[in-house]
C-alpha cells in the first residue's frame, strides 16, 4: 500500500514535479557534474571529505544515483520521504525532496532542493516548491515543513523569502559541509500560514512584480 499522497505528479505551466525514476539517471549525473561549483558549497560532505569540491564528479555517478533512488523509494513507500524531480519544458533541471517525515503530534517534514544554474532565476524552483508544499499540506496531510539553509546561500534564501517561509532561528554547527559543521538558518511554514494555498500566493507575488 502506498503512503498518503505518493506517488504524485504536479504541474503549473511549463514547471512539473514528478517522482524521480531510473531513466533520469544519465541526465541527473550530467546536470550535477556540470553544476559542481554551484551546488557543492551547500551540500552535505561525505565522511572523510575535507572539501565539498574534491571528488565532486566521482560522487555524481549512475551508481550513486541508483543507490540514492533505491533508498528514497524505500522511504517513499514507508511514508518518510517524497523524492521529486523538477522538470522544466520536459527536461529534468533539479530535485526537491521532502525527508524526515514524522507523523503523530509532530506531523512535519524537511524540504531540500537544488536546480541547474542555467535555469536559476526563472521562477522554476519557487513554483516547484509551492506545488510540493501545497501537496504536502493537502493529500499528504502534513502540518509543517521546515527548510534549513546556510546563511551564505543567498539564492536559496531568496526562494524561501519569495514564498513567505518564516525565519525561525539559527542552528549552530547544524550539518557537515565542506569539511566542517556549518551554521544553518531554520525556515518553516505551517498550514495556518497559507490557508489560500502557496501556489496561489506565489502567483500573486509574481503578478505584483510584473
Amino acid at each position: 500500500m502506498n503512503a498518503p499522497g505518493w506517488p504524485a505528479r504536479l504541474a503549473d505551466g511549463p514547471v512539473r514535479v514528478r517522482p524521480l525514476r531510473v531513466r533520469d539517471g544519465p541526465t541527473w549525473v550530467d546536470v550535477r557534474r556540470r553544476n559542481g561549483d554551484w551546488l557543492a558549497p551547500w551540500e552535505a560532505t561525505p565522511p572523510g571529505v575535507t572539501s565539498a569540491r574534491i571528488g565532486w564528479a566521482q560522487r555524481q555517478t549512475l551508481g550513486v544515483y541508483s543507490q540514492m533512488l533505491r533508498r528514497l523509494r524505500q522511504q517513499a513507500r514507508a511514508g518518510t520521504a517524497l523524492p521529486f524531480a523538477t522538470v522544466y519544458g520536459g527536461a529534468l533541471v533539479g530535485q526537491i525532496t521532502v525527508s524526515t517525515i514524522v507523523r503523530g503530534a509532530f506531523n512535519s517534514g524537511h524540504v531540500g532542493y537544488w536546480v541547474d544554474q542555467g535555469h536559476a532565476g526563472r521562477g522554476i524552483t519557487p513554483t516547484a516548491l509551492a506545488l510540493v508544499v501545497d501537496h504536502c499540506f493537502g493529500p499528504v496531510g502534513l502540518h509543517r515543513l521546515e527548510a534549513n539553509v546556510r546563511p551564505e546561500n543567498t539564492a536559496s534564501r531568496r526562494v524561501l523569502a519569495k514564498l513567505g517561509f518564516r525565519e525561525e532561528g539559527m542552528h549552530r554547527r547544524y550539518l557537515a559541509i565542506d569539511g566542517s559543521y556549518r551554521d544553518h538558518i531554520g525556515y518553516a511554514l505551517t498550514t495556518e500560514d497559507v490557508p489560500e494555498g502557496l501556489l496561489g500566493r506565489w502567483h500573486e507575488v509574481r503578478s505584483a512584480q510584473r
